[in-house]
C-alpha cells in the first residue's frame, strides 16, 4: 500500500512537473513581484469547499491585496470563484465555523477586524469592532468561542486600551526609555509594556461578543511568539473549553533563551499551566487530537539553540505521560496536523532538498507521501485524502489533493496564464564529497539549452541553518537568474537542514571552515556535473550568513570570482554580536558572549581579511534591518572603498532584513542584474 502510494504520487508529480513548450520570453523581475501569492486554504465541516486567500501586486500603486477564492472540492474541473470581495478592502485569514460560515480578516471598516458570511453566496457582516487591529483569531471547534490576538499592553484587561493622555510637553517629547535590554526585534522598536495577547471571546448570533478574557493569567510575555509566530502557536480543546498556546516569557533572559513553553488555559480565564516547564528549550505547535485525548507538538532538547531538531512528541492529556514519537527519525518537524479520526499526523520536514509530508502513525512509524517540492498548510481530510499548497523552483504556491491512493491533483494554477508566457527552466541536483569526506547535495538552475560557458550566478544560501532547496521565494529567487540568462548553482553546505542534526550542528564554531570548503568543491562539481556552469566566469551572491560568506569569501578565495552582490551580510563579528537582538544565536554558534569567546569569533572574523580583498562588490540593505544592522555592509562598503576595489552601495530606507515592497524588489533585482552583467560581460539590460 505504502509503495503504490509512493509511486503514484511520485508519478503524478512527474507529470505536473514537465516543462511546458518554450514560449516567448524570459521571467522578469516585474513578473516575480506581479505574480500571484496563494495562501493557507480552509476547508468546510463537510470537506466540500475550500476558501483560500490570494495576494495580487499593484507595481503602479507600490502594494499589494488580498482576496478570497472559493473552490468546490466534489467537481473535478471546477474553477475557483471570488468570494466576500469588498471594495477598497483586502480579505485574509479564512476558516470556517461549525455551521459553514466563513470566518476572516478584513480592513474594511477602517483597520483590521473579523467579518462573516454565510455560506455560499452570502453578505459578509462585521463580526468585531475593536478598539485595536486583529492580528489573527482561531475559532473553537463547538463554534460558541474565538480567541483574538494582537500587540496589546500588559496592563489592559480588555482588549486594546485607551492611548495615555499626555500632556503638551510630554506629547512633544520622542524619547523611549528602557531599563533591560532586547529593546529591538527584527524589525521595529519595542514599546515597552505591549507583547502579543491572546483574548478569549464568546460568539452570539455570528458576532463576538463582551469585553473578552485575557488567557496570559499572570505571565508577562508574547503569544504567539514574536515576530513570526501565528495560528500553527495555538489551537482549542476539541469541547473548546481549553485553548492551548505558545508562548516566550519576557524578561531579562528573552534575549538569549529559546524557551518556548506551551501553556493550557481556560476560555474562561481561571487556569493558566505551563505544560512543558521542565524543558528549556523550545516546545511549539500545540495540536490537540479530534478525540480529545492527545496533545501532540514539537520540542527541541537542547537550550538556546534555534535550530535544534524539532521531535513530534504526543502528551495523554488526562494522565499528562509524554513520549518523543518521532525520537528515532533523524528529521525536524516543520508542521503538525490529526488526521480526522486521530489515527495518525501529517507533519512536514526538510529533506535532502525537499520539504515534504508524512505520516507519522501513533507507534512513531514515518511513511512519506509527497516528493519532489515544498509542501505546506497540510489538512487531512475525513475521506483520507489530504490538501496541501506546494511549490517548488519551478512555480510559487498553488493548492493540491492527494487522494487514498496517492495519486496528486493540483487544484489550482493561480498564474498559469503568466507562466504561459515565460520560458522554462532547467532544474538539476547533483552531489559530491564534501567538507570530511560527507555527501553533500547541490543544484544547477539554468535556461533550456544553455550552453557550455553561460555565465554563473553562485547563490549561497542564508540562515546558516537552511537550505537553498526546491522551494519557491520572492526574495532569493534561482529561476529568476537563470531566466536572466545565466547558470545557476546553489550548495546545500555543512550547517544546513534536511540532512539530519548532525549535518545541521557540524557549522557551530566553524562559520568560515567545512562551509567554504563545501562551496570551493561544490562549484567544481557542478561544473563538472553541468558544462553551462563556468566557474571562471561566476558571481557569488548571498544574504545574511551567505552574504557574511560573501565577506568571507572575499578575503579568504579572493580570485575566483568576477563579482559579489553581498545583501545584508556581517562584516565584523564583534560589532554584530553587540548590535544585534537575539543573542541566543551568535552566543550558541560561538560559544558564548563576543567577550568570553573573542578568539573564536575573530578567527572567523571577516574584518580579518581585508586586505586580501580584491572582488568587484555590491552591498545590499535594508536600514530597518537590526538582525544584521545596515552599518555592517557600510563598514564594509568603506573598506572596499578605502582600497580602491570597485564597489557600490544600495540602501533602503523603508526596508528590514528583507526586501519586500513590489518597487524595491524591482530595483533591488535591477541593480544586481546590472552589476552581473558588467563583470562578466553579458551586456543585457535588466528589466
Amino acid at each position: 500500500m505504502k509503495t503504490l502510494l509512493l509511486s503514484a504520487a511520485a508519478a503524478a508529480i512527474a507529470i505536473a512537473a514537465a516543462p511546458s513548450p518554450a514560449a516567448a520570453r524570459s521571467m522578469t523581475a516585474i513578473d516575480l513581484n506581479e505574480m500571484k501569492r496563494l495562501g493557507a486554504p480552509a476547508v468546510n465541516p463537510d470537506g466540500t469547499v475550500a476558501v483560500y486567500q490570494v495576494t495580487s501586486t499593484d507595481i503602479s500603486e507600490n502594494s499589494r491585496s488580498t482576496q478570497l477564492y472559493m473552490l468546490d472540492l466534489t467537481r473535478p474541473e471546477s474553477q475557483p470563484v471570488l468570494i466576500a470581495d469588498m471594495d477598497g478592502a483586502s480579505e485574509s485569514a479564512p476558516a470556517f465555523a461549525p455551521d459553514g460560515s466563513l470566518w476572516f480578516i478584513s480592513d474594511k471598516s477602517g483597520s483590521d477586524q473579523l467579518w462573516r458570511v454565510a455560506m455560499p453566496g452570502g453578505t459578509p457582516v462585521q463580526a468585531s469592532d475593536f478598539s485595536v487591529g486583529v492580528a489573527g483569531f482561531k475559532l473553537a471547534p463547538t463554534g460558541n468561542r474565538v480567541a483574538v490576538w494582537s500587540a496589546i499592553p500588559r496592563d489592559c484587561a480588555e482588549f486594546g486600551c485607551p492611548a495615555p493622555t499626555a500632556s503638551p510637553e510630554e506629547a512633544k517629547a520622542t524619547g523611549r526609555e528602557y531599563d533591560e535590554y532586547f529593546v529591538r526585534h527584527w524589525t521595529s522598536w519595542r514599546e515597552p509594556g505591549v507583547y502579543n495577547r491572546i483574548f478569549a471571546f464568546d460568539v452570539a448570533n455570528g458576532k463576538v461578543s463582551g469585553l473578552g478574557t485575557p488567557l496570559d493569567g499572570s505571565i508577562t510575555g508574547n503569544a504567539p511568539t514574536d515576530p513570526f509566530g501565528g495560528g500553527e502557536e495555538l489551537n482549542w480543546s476539541t469541547d473548546g473549553n481549553t485553548l492551548y498556546y505558545t508562548l516566550r516569557e519576557a524578561n531579562a533572559m528573552e534575549p538569549r533563551s529559546t524557551d518556548l513553553d506551551i501553556y493550557s488555559a481556560a476560555a474562561d480565564g481561571s487556569r493558566v499551566d505551563n505544560l512543558t516547564d521542565a524543558n528549556q528549550a523550545t516546545d511549539t505547535m500545540p495540536t490537540p487530537s479530534p478525540d480529545g485525548r492527545y496533545l501532540a507538538y514539537a520540542a527541541m532538547a537542547r537550550p538556546g539553540y534555534e535550530s535544534d531538531r524539532l521531535v513530534l512528541m504526543l502528551r495523554d492529556l488526562a494522565s499528562g505521560e509524554t513520549q518523543a514519537l518521532t525520537q528515532g527519525w533523524d528529521r525536524s518537524v516543520g508542521s503538525i496536523a490529526w488526521a480526522p479520526d486521530s489515527s495518525h499526523l501529517i507533519v512536514t520536514a526538510g529533506d535532502t532538498l525537499d520539504h515534504p509530508a508524512y505520516m507519522i502513525a501513533l507507534d512513531g512509524t514515518v511513511s512519506r507521501l509527497t516528493q519532489r517540492g515544498n509542501v505546506g498548510d497540510v489538512i487531512p481530510m475525513a475521506d483520507g485524502s489530504m490538501l496541501y499548497t506546494k511549490n517548488s523552483i519551478q512555480a510559487p504556491n498553488d493548492l493540491y489533493r492527494m487522494l487514498p491512493g496517492g495519486n496528486e491533483r493540483q487544484l489550482t494554477a493561480v498564474n498559469a496564464d503568466l507562466f504561459a508566457e515565460i520560458d522554462p527552466v532547467v532544474v538539476e541536483r547533483f552531489s559530491f564529497k564534501g567538507a570530511n569526506g560527507d555527501t553533500v547535495w547541490g543544484q544547477v538552475v539554468k535556461p533550456e539549452g544553455a550552453p557550455k560557458g553561460t555565465p554563473t550566478a553562485f547563490l549561497v544560501h542564508g540562515g546558516p541553518q537552511g537550505s537553498f532547496g526546491d522551494s519557491w521565494s520572492f526574495r532569493w529567487n534561482p529561476k529568476i537568474f537563470a531566466s536572466h540568462g545565466m547558470s545557476v548553482v546553489t550548495i546545500d553546505f555543512h550547517g544546513s537542514t534536511g540532512y539530519g542534526q548532525a549535518f545541521t550542528d557540524s557549522i557551530n564554531k566553524d562559520w568560515g571552515g567545512k562551509p567554504l570548503t563545501d562551496l570551493k568543491l561544490g562549484l567544481a562539481a557542478a561544473a563538472k556535473f553541468d558544462g553551462a556552469v563556468t566557474p571562471d566566469n561566476a558571481c557569488a551572491l548571498g544574504a545574511s550568513y551567505g552574504g557574511y560568506m560573501m565577506n568571507w569569501i572575499e578575503g579568504n578565495w579572493p580570485d575566483q570570482f568576477k563579482c559579489i552582490v553581498n545583501h545584508a551580510g556581517i562584516f565584523d563579528t564583534r560589532a554584530f554580536y553587540y548590535s544585534t537582538e537575539e543573542l541566543w544565536f551568535p552566543e550558541w554558534d560561538f560559544g558564548g558572549p563576543y567577550y568570553a569567546q573573542r578568539e573564536l569569533y575573530e578567527k572567523w572574523n571577516p574584518v580579518n581579511f581585508v586586505t586580501n580583498w580584491k572582488t568587484p562588490v555590491l552591498f545590499t540593505h535594508g536600514e530597518k534591518d537590526f538582525r544584521i544592522p545596515y552599518t555592517q555592509s557600510l563598514m564594509g562598503f568603506t573598506a572596499a572603498q578605502r582600497q580602491g576595489i570597485p564597489s557600490s552601495l544600495l540602501v533602503f530606507p523603508e526596508e528590514s532584513h528583507w526586501i519586500n515592497k513590489p518597487q524595491n524588489s524591482i530595483q533591488w533585482h535591477r541593480d544586481v542584474f546590472d552589476w552581473l552583467d558588467k563583470w562578466t560581460g553579458r551586456g543585457t539590460p535588466a528589466q
